[in-house]
């Protein structure tokens, strides 16, 4: 592993640094935001939380984490290490790398986002996925001893996406996996193939999978987006990706799975983008809950 920083840098916020990683592969870095549980680890190690879009995700996490840990009888949440993976930028994204990362292959080209731009590709979910298994996983044991069987991987929209090509591409370095409001329609829903083979293999080892997606990501906006210029255009957005409809469909299948937990739930009043701090707190009580029901 080479950085790009040869220090960790203080991300501030409690007990979180981050470190620019470069792959073996060459490219350019990943910020990996790291926030480290105070005291000793447990006897097999901390569980961990990995998330994308880490520069938008990890301040809304750390917090969830820390409040909620504080009092595990009322949440069921214990201590843990939370590694959000994003990009050296002071923007909550990079729209063109995450397009590329979080999307699985093929692939295609887009224009690009804004005029005189580069042009926008898509399909490289297994790289980056190559990444997190054979780069940053080992990097984090080599901070704090982690708990193999205790290494969740969540996403929203693209991520929750990814997270879920990672699932059915066989990945076996998580047992736990938080796709929030997924973008299954993603280039012809593609991932509804992956999603078959990935089924008709079977998985041994237990496996827990949380879906979820807002109310106002089906056939109906949010009462404040009605009346706008750009309404019809969001209605027909919205008729397009189907999110929620998709993503409960999803579910449903997966819950027929032998040794699988699947769980579903729609965020009452909430969009595709007011839903994430809901969405962030399922994945830190998904990733670190004290007792398994």
């Amino acid at each position: 592993m080479k950085y790009s920083q040869t220090t960790f840098h203080s991300a501030g916020l409690a007990q979180t640094r981050f470190v620019d990683l470069e792959s073996e592969r060459g490219g350019e870095p990943w910020r990996v935001f790291v926030h480290l549980p105070l005291g000793e680890a447990p006897a097999g190690g901390w569980p961990l939380l990995v998330m994308t879009d880490g520069n938008a995700m990890i301040a809304t996490a750390v917090d969830a984490l820390r409040v909620q840990s504080s009092y595990p009888a009322g949440t069921n949440v214990g201590p843990g290490v939370i590694a959000a993976i994003g990009y050296p930028t002071e923007d909550a994204y990079d729209p063109l790398r995450r397009s590329f990362d979080l999307s699985p292959p093929p692939g295609r080209s887009y224009p690009p986002f804004s005029e005189g731009g580069p042009q926008v590709l898509t399909g490289g979910a297994t790289r980056f996925l190559d990444f997190v298994e054979g780069e940053a996983l080992p990097f984090l044991d080599g901070l704090v001893p982690i708990d193999p069987s205790r290494r969740t991987l969540f996403g929203h929209s693209f991520g929750g996406l990814f997270a879920l090509h990672a699932l059915f591409s066989g990945c076996r370095a998580f047992s736990r996996f938080v796709a929030a409001s997924p973008t299954i329609y993603w280039e012809d829903a593609g991932l509804l193939d992956s999603e078959r083979r990935f089924v008709a293999a079977s998985r041994n080892g237990e496996l827990a999978i949380h879906l979820s997606a807002g109310e106002h990501e089906g056939a109906t906006l949010a009462p404040f987006q009605y009346g706008r210029d750009d309404t019809e255009k969001r209605l027909s957005n919205a008729r397009t990706a189907r999110t929620l409809e998709l993503t409960r469909e999803m579910a449903e299948r997966l819950s027929a799975l032998p040794h699988a937990r699947v769980s579903f739930e729609v965020y009452p009043g909430e969009t595709h983008m007011t839903m994430l701090p809901i969405a962030v707190s399922r994945a830190v009580r998904t990733a670190f809950q004290v007792h398994v029901a």
